[in-house]
This record gives C-alpha cells, sequence and structure tokens, in this order.
C-alpha cells in the first residue's frame, strides 16, 4: 500500500497541477448537489401534479440520502478494479438519468428510482472525490484544490433552492429537471476532455474499511465527524422554525437571511483553503469550538432580529470551513487509503443527518428554537474537545520536508 501511495505521491507533484479537471470536478459536485436540493423548493407542484401528498413526495429526499449511505460505504469495494475517469463520468451519466426520469415520471415508483439513483452517484462522488483529486494536484496544493471542488457544493447551497423555486414557476417542476440534467451533460463533457486516466491506487475490500477505522486516531476522527455534522444540522434544520417563531420574521425576510447564510458560507469555503494550508489542526479544533460559542451566545442574548441574522450569517460563513478541513485531514491523515476512508466520510455525514434533524425535531417539540440551537452549540463544542484530544493530523510532505 505504502509503495503505492509513494508512487502516487511522486507522479503528483511531478505534474502541473490539472485545474481543469478539478473544475471539471466541481461542475460534478454542484451539478449533484443541486439536483439533491431541487425537490425540497418543488415539493408542493410535484404532490399535486403526481396525486400524492407532500409527504410521500418528500421520500425523493429519503431514498437519495439513503442510497448514498449505502453507496459511500460501498462504491470504494465495488468498484476497486475501475478507472476513476471512468467511474466519475458514470456518475455524471447517471445524474442526467436519474433528472430524466425525475422529469418523465408518471408515478412516484419512477420518480422515486430516479432519487434512488441520483443516491448512488452522490455518494459514490464524495467517497471518491478526495482521493481522486489528491491525483490531481501536487500535494501542496490539494488544500486549496479541495477547496475549489467545496465551492461547488457552497455554490448548489446558494442557487439551487432559490432558483429551482423560480424556475419552477416558469418552466414547472419537470422543466427544472430537465435544465438539471443539461448541467448534468456539460458537466460530463467537461469531465471527458479534462480527466486523465486513473487507475485505482490500491484494491479496497470490505474488510479494508474495518482496518481503516480501527487505525489510532481514525475511529475517533469519524466520531468528530459525526458530532460537527450533527451539530450543524440540528441547527440548520429548523433555522426557518426558528427565525419564524423567534424574531418572527417573514418568509421573505427568512429567504434573504438564507440567502446571506449560502453567501457567507461560499466566502467561508475558500477562507478555510487558506486556514488548513496553514495549521490542518488548529482549523479542525478552531471552526466547531467558534460555531459552538456562538450558538450558545446566541441562546443566552435571546431572539432579536440583529442577533439572529448576524448569527446566522456568521455560522455559515464557519461552516464553510468544516467539509474542507476533514476532506482534508483524509488526504493527509489516510493517504494510502482515501477511498475507503472517504466511504467512511460520506456514511458518517449521512448518518449525522439522519441524527441531528431526528433528535434536532425532538428538542424543537420540547423546547421551542433555542433548545436546538443550544443543544447544536454543545455536540458542536463537544466535537471541539473530541477533536482536541484525540485526532490526529499529519503536516504535508512538502512542508515536512
Amino acid at each position: 500500500m505504502l509503495s503505492n501511495t509513494t508512487t502516487a505521491a511522486d507522479e503528483s507533484a511531478a505534474k502541473a497541477p490539472a485545474w481543469a479537471a478539478v473544475a471539471s470536478m466541481t461542475l460534478g459536485a454542484f451539478s449533484l448537489v443541486a439536483a439533491e436540493f431541487l425537490p425540497a423548493s418543488l415539493l408542493t407542484p410535484i404532490a399535486a401534479d403526481l396525486s400524492i401528498s407532500e409527504g410521500a413526495a418528500g421520500q425523493a429526499v429519503t431514498m437519495t440520502a439513503v442510497f448514498g449511505f449505502l453507496a459511500g460505504l460501498l462504491i470504494a469495494t465495488a468498484a476497486r478494479t475501475a478507472d476513476r475517469r471512468h467511474l466519475l463520468m458514470g456518475f455524471s451519466l447517471a445524474l442526467i438519468v436519474s433528472n430524466l426520469l425525475v422529469a418523465f415520471a408518471p408515478s412516484l415508483p419512477l420518480l422515486l428510482l430516479g432519487r434512488m439513483l441520483l443516491g448512488v452517484a452522490l455518494g459514490s462522488f464524495w467517497a471518491l472525490s478526495t482521493a481522486v483529486t489528491m491525483r490531481l494536484v501536487p500535494q501542496a496544493l490539494v488544500p486549496k484544490a479541495i477547496a475549489v471542488l467545496m465551492s461547488g457544493v457552497s455554490a448548489a447551497t446558494v442557487f439551487a433552492a432559490p432558483l429551482g423555486s423560480f424556475l419552477g414557476d416558469i418552466v414547472g417542476w419537470r422543466g427544472v429537471f430537465l435544465l438539471a440534467s443539461l448541467l448534468g451533460l456539460v458537466a460530463f463533457a467537461m469531465q471527458w476532455r479534462s480527466l486523465p486516466s486513473m487507475r485505482p491506487a490500491s484494491s479496497a475490500k470490505l474488510g479494508t474499511m474495518v482496518e481503516v477505522l480501527m487505525r489510532p486516531g481514525t475511529g475517533l476522527g469519524m466520531v468528530a465527524v459525526l458530532l460537527v455534522f450533527a451539530g450543524h444540522f440540528i441547527f440548520f434544520t429548523y433555522l426557518r422554525a426558528y427565525l419564524e417563531t423567534g424574531s418572527g420574521f417573514s418568509v421573505e425576510a427568512i429567504s434573504s437571511i438564507l440567502l446571506g447564510f449560502g453567501v457567507a458560507n461560499f466566502l467561508g469555503t475558500f477562507l478555510a483553503g487558506r486556514m488548513v494550508a496553514k495549521s490542518l489542526r488548529l482549523t479542525l479544533v478552531l471552526v466547531p469550538l467558534l460555531m459552538g460559542t456562538l450558538g450558545l451566545v446566541m441562546v443566552g442574548i435571546g431572539a432579536s432580529p440583529v442577533t439572529d441574522i448576524l448569527g446566522t450569517v456568521l455560522w455559515g460563513m464557519l461552516f464553510g470551513g468544516i467539509p474542507v478541513a476533514w476532506s482534508s485531514w483524509i488526504a493527509r491523515s489516510i493517504p494510502d487509503e482515501a477511498e475507503s476512508a472517504g466511504g467512511l466520510f460520506v456514511a458518517s455525514i449521512q448518518l449525522a443527518i439522519a441524527l441531528g434533524a431526528g433528535f434536532g425535531g425532538l428538542i424543537f417539540d420540547l423546547a421551542g428554537g433555542t433548545g436546538t440551537i443550544a443543544a447544536s452549540g454543545a455536540v458542536l463544542l463537544l466535537a471541539a474537545v473530541s477533536i482536541m484530544l484525540g485526532v490526529r493530523t499529519r503536516e504535508p510532505v512538502a512542508a515536512a520536508a
């Protein structure tokens, strides 16, 4: 394994950074995440057109998450001999087919089939994305490349839901998914032109994930990932409800606040790339520490328009650093099995989303939005402590030299 890793690192250092390939992956990330978020802004017209309830239509989101979880765990093993170039283009093709199935779905089962296919593409892409990015640029530029990749996620977070809702009124919800399939086609074309051939660096097996998880510091690292993302989604899932019930913002005002959240998140992604390049460990500890402290400060001050707006925007900027920092941690700490580690990373995030949304709902029913923010802050502070005490990091090769 180590010889494969060394060879890959040497080859990466010897080549000029393949920024066009990184850009094609960034567009792929944007396309996948945008498609993931679209049902949230189109749920009502989808339900009306298919003559189903909004709850039934909402299972489109559930299907994507469930199959994303499974794909993230299994893709490194299932495709251990496949060229990574072909896999990434295959995920873009799956995205296209998924959106077409949804756009032409005459009933709920076919719509769910399309969303299941999206989940497979989404989970697989994220499981492999860090490992592939490591092979496209020299090691010293990996944090910057990951930040560029994650900017696609931030952009989708900013634009997918509001743009989907806006276009849905013009071309209908089916037209929106047709446009999403065209975006996937553009991503496929860019990947076909720019991605180099990349044979797998190691042959992952199901037992490999267990072996990676048992490495010193890795298991605790995945627990920290779970805590960080769960803490965020306790806050974010019920943010709109808190803003409505706390300071009494209108729907229009909440849309503007969420847009501010997304723009700040986009900015935070790029700032995190610079922070990680200077000190990965400091970034891993500092971001959840600041987020947790911010949550408790918001609770202490109490609901007010100024506090809620500033707190939400600052939260978005801070959270932009989380995916960048943890993807960089995988790249540095588990370089010989980055694909298996990426699968564990994706699975931890999907589980965190489910736990954060589930327990956050119970807390919201008992203590309202203030309770969810307090719980979110507590979980994030616990995450910061666990990272400080047990998560190991490695310096980049260039810095060590």
